[in-house]
């Protein structure tokens, strides 16, 4: 039989809306539409959606006796189906048209039956998991993804087929009217709606959901903080909650991979000048803590725990809003090529996106979520290629070209940059939800090198699944801290500076050496010192271009165990040599690492050869340096070789 007449055969009988095939991809129609460009940009935006494209496909649930799986998308790792893998109806139809293979209008169909039977609910939405009484706010991703497989490919789908989810769609634009605004959660949520009312009102052609976004963006700019436009309202229980310190919630990995991108589309579709120009201001402010290679450096962020090193977990990707608005700055283009590298680089063999830089290395597998989400921009992408300017790498990224420090007050924080030096270091007092932490305490929460990439970064100060349905959770049950430390037992508490949430920060820099300092103090969990104790602590980082020099200085009463704690990003196969007790050098594959202290280094026994964290998903090695008794100083000094 021929390979299309039976696809389309197995369809129909699968098919549990009851809907024929029969007019699905007419002669001709199977590779239409427009020419993809040829640069090199976009091949990587082809190559990488077609190896995420098989992936997917390779995971979706073929089973039609059993409807709570058939079609969905299994995860590899995560003991539940993610209700937002119908987002892949988007991505698929994409590649349906564009390679001509008819499995992926399969796929598309599959999630969709999925999710109807599934997540689907009453009154519109669609729910995180196949249970009506969690999270509904995903809706509003699922109903872009809907209509934007309907508006530039909907051709594809018989008639039937298409007016059933035409209809569908109209149910949870009614939701969104209703139920979304700015404010009632997350800003991420609000930001996303822009795009999504002013989407559903041009393909559902009813103008009183364009008319809500364009009411919404009214005052959307007011979300953007002084004096680096950064966004804030990643924070609970409301989205102006503020710090002891008077600080709003920012977190970067959503702003630039979810919120800043529904704005940015919107703004562009309604043509709004003014909106437009806060944004690229917005982003550029974002992009300073864009690392050279592409990583985001957000271990400071208040949703940190969903952080890793190419982006935030669940959300969808920088690349729409840096895309689109790259003829303005064109740093942005450069932005989105890093960061299309990097999730190349971050995919393995079996198609899918792993969580981090050191997964695979770990032998953890990949959570699917993160593969699905982000196809959808590669999609929209690549169907709008024709509409925004050829994507280089021609500008620096701000990072790249930075010597000096620069200040975010909004949050407490400071990079530095000297020579290949690049270093963050956070006193954001801004808690998500108690007890979840991001790096804070005066801890350098990035150091970054241009010839051997991330050195040090933060870490949840211990992992905990704050949203179990969108985390990955931890095999190895060795919950190990990343970030640097400086750490003291009394009683069996711990006690350490990650803790503190009125940490000091200072600099001063001249025209060869950066210093940033901090002072901080070590306290436990509840961010208390022990009692009837002082636990003061200074650590100073300075930078020339030749190297790393770090200076703690513990000032308080005697405690137990006081160590500088070092966890080393290196993943599996990188030769530790020890030079000394005091000097170890770590050998990577573009230079050696040589560390060098004032007192005897160790490394922690483990489980496993190297320590790993789940965020940001990077191996260490986990050093440390013993403070003795009437010894309250410890210096270390880091340099790196050019092989």
């Amino acid at each position: 039989m021929h390979r299309r007449t039976f696809l389309q055969h197995s369809l129909l009988a699968s098919s549990s809306l009851g809907l024929g095939l029969s007019s699905c991809f007419p002669e001709n129609e199977l590779v239409a539409g427009h020419q993809l460009a040829t640069d090199p940009f976009h091949q990587l935006c082809t190559k990488l959606l077609a190896t995420w494209g098989k992936g997917m496909l390779a995971f979706q649930s073929n089973a039609p006796d059993d409807p709570t799986v058939h079609g969905s998308l299994g995860c590899p790792v995560c003991d539940n189906i993610h209700g937002r893998c119908m987002d892949a109806v988007y991505p698929f139809l994409h590649l349906a048209r564009s390679t001509g293979d008819e499995a992926y209008l399969k796929g598309a169909i599959g999630v969709m039956e999925w999710a109807e039977k599934n997540v689907s609910q009453p009154n519109g939405s669609w729910t995180v998991v196949p249970n009506p009484k969690t999270w509904w706010g995903i809706s509003v991703f699922g109903a872009i993804a809907l209509a934007e497989a309907l508006h530039h490919h909907g051709d594809l789908l018989p008639d039937n087929i298409r007016s059933a989810w035409t209809e569908r769609l109209a149910k949870v634009a009614a939701f969104i009217y209703d139920r979304f605004d700015l404010t009632f959660t997350n800003i991420n949520y609000g930001y996303t709606a822009l795009h999504a009312l002013s989407l559903l009102g041009e393909v559902l052609k009813e103008p009183k959901y364009r008319a809500r976004a364009q009411e919404l963006a009214k005052d959307a700019s007011s979300f953007l903080t002084e004096p680096n436009r950064l966004l804030f309202g990643e924070t609970k229980p409301s989205s102006d909650k503020k710090s002891h310190k008077g600080l709003y919630g920012v977190d970067l990995g959503y702003n630039v991979e979810e919120s800043l991108n529904g704005a940015v589309l919107y703004a562009l579709r309604e043509k709004d000048e003014t909106m437009l120009m806060a944004l690229t201001e917005s982003l550029q402010g974002h992009l300073e803590f864009m690392l050279p290679d592409g990583g985001w450096d957000n271990g400071w962020g208040t949703r940190q725990y969903k952080w890793t090193y190419w982006g935030s977990r669940t959300t969808d990707g920088c690349l729409p809003a840096y895309a689109m608005l790259s003829n303005r700055v064109p740093a942005f283009g450069t932005a989105a090529y890093r960061h299309i590298e990097l999730l190349r680089d971050c995919t393995a063999e079996n198609g899918l996106l792993y969580g981090g830089l050191h997964y695979a290395q770990h032998d953890l597998g990949p959570c699917i979520h993160h593969t699905f989400a982000h196809a959808k921009p590669l999609a929209f992408l690549l169907d709008l290629v024709d509409d925004f300017p050829r994507i280089t790498a021609s500008a620096p990224l701000p990072r790249s070209a930075a010597n000096g420090v620069k200040e975010f007050p909004e949050i407490d924080v400071r990079l530095a940059a000297r020579g290949p030096w690049r270093a963050t270091v956070s006193a954001y007092d801004h808690i998500y939800k108690d007890g979840i932490l991001h790096g804070t305490g005066g801890a350098l929460t990035m150091l970054w090198h241009e010839e051997v990439g991330p050195l040090f970064t933060a870490s949840m100060v211990s992992y905990y699944e704050v949203e179990r349905f969108n985390q990955q959770p931890d095999p190895d049950g060795e919950d190990y801290a990343l970030t640097p430390r400086l750490e003291a037992y009394r009683n069996g508490e711990w006690y350490t500076n990650l803790y503190e949430l009125q940490a000091q920060l200072a600099h001063e820099e001249d025209d060869k050496t950066i210093t940033l300092r901090a002072s901080s103090q070590l306290v436990d969990k509840q961010h208390k010192p022990p009692e009837d104790h002082r636990t003061s602590c200074t650590f100073s980082y300075q930078f020339t271009e030749a190297e790393m020099q770090l200076r703690v200085n513990y000032g308080g009463d005697p405690l137990e165990d006081i160590a500088l704690v070092l966890p080393l990003i290196s993943p599996l196969g990188e030769e530790i040599r020890r030079l000394s007790p005091e000097e170890i050098v770590i050998v990577k594959p573009k230079g050696s690492l040589r560390i060098k202290a004032s007192l005897p280094i160790t490394i922690d026994e483990t489980k496993r050869e190297r320590v790993f964290n789940m965020v940001p998903g990077v191996q260490a090695i986990p050093l440390r340096v013993v403070l003795p008794k009437r010894i309250n100083v410890v210096e270390c000094a880091i340099s790196v070789q050019k092989l």
